[in-house]
This record gives structure tokens, sequence and C-alpha cells, in this order.
């Protein structure tokens, strides 16, 4: 999870967007190709999208920017916590 890659995703595209390209990245990661490497890649990315679209949500529910963006990282790092 990078906070700045999720902040940059949820300012400049659409939940819809957001929602279409973890779509696309699913569907990549079952094809028999895929390696190891590709697949850590793509949970990278799938988790920082799905991030984007939490903060969005926060933020649409009246939470500033900064606050939704700290809430989901404590979030987060308190699942790997526990």
């Amino acid at each position: 999870m990078k906070l700045p890659v999720i902040r940059h995703f949820q300012k400049n595209h659409s939940e819809e967007a957001l929602e279409h390209t973890i779509e696309v990245l699913e569907s990549f990661s079952e094809h028999r190709s895929a390696t190891e490497t590709d697949l850590d890649v793509i949970g990278e990315l799938i988790t920082n999208l799905c991030g984007a679209i939490e903060v969005k949500q926060m933020i649409a529910d009246g939470q500033s920017e900064r606050d939704a963006a700290n809430a989901f990282a404590k979030k987060v790092l308190g699942s790997i916590d526990q």
C-alpha cells in the first residue's frame, strides 16, 4: 500500500474507472501466463485502487481528504498487526 499512489488515483479517476481497472487486473491475474512477479505487482495495484475507492467514499461521507487517507492507512496497518 502506497498512500501517495492512493491519493493520486483518488484525485484523478472516477470510482467507475477505478472499479473497471480492478476488473481488468483481476482478469489478467487469472491468465495462465501470469508469473509470480506479475501477481505481486497486480496485488499491489489492486490494493492501491481499492484504497482509492474507499478513500473516495470516506470523502463523500464528509471526511477531509487528509483524514480519510489517514483513516484508511490506520485501518490497513491495524489489520496487518492482527
